[in-house]
């Protein structure tokens, strides 16, 4: 290796792994589908998330996405979530959706400081699922994922959540696997740290990959590497306003 290069992965074994990719696809489409036949409606694109999410392993790829069918056939009867089933989480104007990043993953920012415990813990993984979803419909043809930044500047006691915090990642890792492209953490407080040491067991391997904790000095720095200026929201320096995402 020259340079730091990565000397480029031969045609021939790009296609080998491609051919296995699509032989292992058609293998656990008829594991699935003898299992549940509700499964011919998915396409491959939905069906192939799965199975990478789990090394390519047909069975256990299969059997995540038959429990993610029935999850989603109990939780979200009606096959989305709609405003009137989240209006104490609208109410909090904690989460907006607005811009594209270099690789044209939708972008959602969060305010951990405007996020409250409520008593319905179901209302908030409903807003999980209704947020989620949009960033998915969002995702232009060629591309799956999303990125989301996570904002913790003001966060404190009031805000910690750890059933729903372990929740948000249960239903990103087993209900959207392969969705998360990015998780910018950002204005973190020293008393978050805390919180995380509890959570992070629980986080598999490639979602962490997936995270970055930001400091204060680079913030705009790190954020322009992935997002361009004007698709950058105006309160890190771009020039896209923020829209709720109710709105979006």
């Amino acid at each position: 290796m020259e340079n730091g290069r990565q000397p480029e992965e031969p045609a021939d074994r790009k296609s080998d792994d491609d051919r296995e990719e699509e032989e292992k696809l058609g293998a656990m489409r008829a594991f699935v589908e003898s299992r549940d036949p509700s499964s011919k409606a998915v396409d491959d694109l939905v069906l192939r998330r799965f199975l990478r999410a789990r090394n390519l392993e047909i069975e256990t790829g299969g059997g995540l996405f038959l429990r993610y069918l029935k999850w989603r056939r109990d939780f979200v009867p009606n096959g989305r979530v709609v405003e009137s089933e989240i209006p104490n989480e609208i109410e909090q104007d904690k989460v907006f959706i607005q811009g594209f990043d270099k690789k044209a993953r939708p972008i959602a920012v969060a305010f951990g400081a405007r996020h409250f415990p409520g008593k319905q813990p179901d209302e908030f993984k409903r807003l999980i699922v209704y947020l989620f979803d949009k960033l998915s419909a969002r995702t232009p043809a060629g591309q799956e994922k999303f990125a989301v930044i996570a904002d913790l500047q003001g966060w404190g006691y009031s805000n910690i959540d750890l059933r729903g915090y372990l929740g948000i990642f249960s239903i990103l890792q087993d209900y959207y696997p392969e969705r998360l492209g990015r998780l910018f953490m950002i204005h973190v407080p020293r008393l978050f740290f805390s919180v995380w040491k509890i959570i992070y067991p629980f986080i598999d391997k490639k979602t962490r990959s997936k995270i970055i904790f930001v400091e204060n000095k680079v913030l705009k720095s790190t954020l322009l590497e992935e997002i361009d200026e004007d698709q950058l929201p105006e309160i890190y320096g771009g020039r896209q306003p923020l829209v709720p995402m109710h709105h979006a």
